[in-house]
């Protein structure tokens, strides 16, 4: 027996945040060498579980260790994108000794306990599960395999082990006050909760949900039929898991059931929360949603020198620390690609989760137009593409090959792979400008910025997300016009790029060169603006004070006081 298989933090916890909060998500972002997360989501939770840890919060992690992570994006032989699925090893991580059974398609799944410690990364504890053990046969030890497997089926296994699966996890900890959803993706936890206590009341009081994705396509849906087969509503019956979600026809939605059994829910900046109250307030029974904006953790993706500079007023050491952190990135340029960047010349970097509303290739628009402007010799500018595609989009990783193929053809252009924790904060270290590109309002949240403009890269971007909190135009950033978003997404598409292109052209560029005073003026507003509200320290504490200690909540957590809560 280890301290690690009992509820513990190697801290007194602070008394405000006293509730036991144990958070589910399928990806987390917490160091370059932990590979189980994708994208922002991941990010997200990430930046929560470090910050938990700075404030001292009565919180754990659990999630899944992908044996061979989201995956690895290297290159073909003409540096083209390939997807690459490797083994990975993590010695650091220790055996809590809990072992707890699932039951996925009428069969036993034994479901291991792996724990990341806090002193590893500077995180709340981090339970990790997994399946890939030798009590379970070869179809079982696959369920922990890659994040966001391809089958369906093995999706669903996933949600079960990682929400039926954790919730015994946490009852063997000792349970918890409140379960939180980053994502719907743990609903089954839901149905646990309920087996065990047949008090629907009871179970949406202790239960909290995130959503992060502002269109109803975007959010999981399955047959009930077969999540009934697969015994995703844990030994309910098909007309229990109706009578307690609402869902009465042959798809079952995971948001919506979601927000039928939670007690309050949250959209993930304030535009996000707005779209998410049209989408589901026209259904019936569902829980209130508020706003919380998305934060990240400003000690670890902050550049010390950069703002020791900023503090100090030092306007020369500031430029030489980016020039600096803008050599390093290139480095990486130049490995990848044979290409040598300037840290003289304006470089705009776009990088993010390749998603095809993210518009990766709106900047090419026009071809011939994208050209002439990369070849103005008087007024150089370098371009960064960056990003991973879902590994069976096929139609992402064509626009990503698109690009790799255009850059062959200019020295001043480059795609690079490999868009993990690493080359992110290089990427954002070493930006000039940070290119954000969504069809609004398609972007829940979009937190690179945050970490962009805390390194002294300048947002230019569509209005969307967290940035209308954020951005105002030529003092912290530069914004692209509001669209009408009624129009065909063709013509909204048309509006952004031309509305783009101007304002890179008359605006961007030539202030980057002939105004620098008013460039940098603008870059320090933009780091000033951006901390402290922005960081996950303030959203941390957010949670605990709209979400985690609503009103229901806090009466019901009193009332059980003296009980572990099973």
């Amino acid at each position: 027996m280890t301290k690690y298989n009992k509820w513990y933090h190697p801290y007194d916890v602070d008394q405000k945040y006293n509730t036991r909060v144990a958070y589910f998500s399928m990806e987390f972002g917490i160091d370059q060498a932990l590979k189980i997360y994708s994208g922002g989501l991941g990010y997200l939770a990430g930046s929560h579980m470090r910050s938990a840890y700075d404030l001292r919060q009565n919180m754990i992690g659990v999630g899944m260790l992908w044996k061979y992570g989201y995956y690895d994006q290297v290159r073909n032989d003409d540096q083209t994108m390939r997807i690459q699925f490797q083994k990975k090893y993590y010695t650091y991580l220790e055996d809590t000794g809990i072992k707890v059974p699932v039951t996925i398609h009428g069969s036993t799944v034994w479901v291991k306990a792996m724990v990341l410690k806090p002193e590893t990364f500077g995180t709340v504890p981090l339970y990790l599960l997994t399946t890939d053990i030798p009590e379970n046969d070869y179809l079982a030890r696959t369920i922990s395999y890659k994040l966001y497997d391809v089958e369906p089926e093995a999706r669903i296994a996933q949600s079960i082990v990682l929400g039926i699966g954790g919730a015994k996890v946490v009852d063997a900890l000792g349970g918890a006050d409140i379960f939180h959803m980053n994502e719907a993706h743990a609903l089954p936890l839901a149905f646990y909760k309920y087996e065990k206590r047949r008090d629907l009341n009871a179970v949406r009081n202790r239960i909290v949900l995130t959503t992060h994705t502002p269109e109803k396509a975007g959010n999981e849906e399955r047959d009930i039929h077969l999540l009934n087969r697969m015994s995703f509503f844990n030994g309910l019956t098909l007309e229990e898991a109706r009578s307690i979600t609402g869902m009465y026809g042959d798809m079952f939605n995971y948001t919506l059931a979601a927000l039928r059994l939670a007690k309050v829910a949250n959209g993930v900046s304030q535009l996000h929360g707005e779209v998410s109250r049209d989408m589901w307030y026209g259904n019936d029974n569902i829980a209130e949603i508020k706003a919380i904006t998305n934060a990240q953790n400003v000690p670890f993706w902050r550049d010390k020198d950069l703002q020791q500079a900023l503090e100090n007023d030092n306007d020369d050491a500031l430029v030489r620390r980016k020039a600096e952190m803008k050599k390093t990135l290139f480095e990486v340029v130049a490995d990848q690609t044979g290409k040598i960047f300037r840290p003289d010349v304006l470089t705009i970097v776009w990088a993010r989760r390749f998603a095809g509303y993210k518009r990766a290739d709106l900047l090419l628009r026009d071809m011939h137009h994208f050209f002439y402007l990369i070849n103005r010799q008087e007024l150089p500018v370098q371009f960064i593409w960056a990003g991973k595609p879902y590994p069976f989009d096929h139609g992402a990783i064509d626009i990503f090959d698109k690009l790799v193929k255009l850059s062959y053809q200019k020295d001043n252009f480059a795609v690079l792979t490999g868009y993990e924790i690493d080359l992110s904060k290089k990427l954002k270290q070493g930006a000039d400008v940070w290119l954000n590109t969504p069809r609004r309002p398609r972007e829940a949240s979009g937190t690179s910025g945050m970490t962009a403009a805390m390194n002294g890269a300048i947002n230019f971007t569509i209005q969307d997300g967290w940035i209308p909190e954020f951005a105002r135009h030529r003092e912290n950033s530069f914004l692209i016009p509001v669209t009408d978003t009624s129009l065909s997404e063709a013509e909204q598409d048309d509006n952004d790029y031309n509305n783009m292109m101007r304002i890179l052209q008359d605006e961007v560029i030539p202030m980057y060169y002939y105004d620098r005073s008013r460039w940098l003026s603008i870059v320090k507003q933009g780091m000033r603006d951006v901390v402290p509200y922005f960081s996950a320290d303030r959203m941390a504490d957010e949670y605990y004070r709209e979400i985690y200690h609503h009103p229901h909540v806090e009466q019901q957590r009193m009332a059980h006081a003296n009980e572990a809560y099973r």
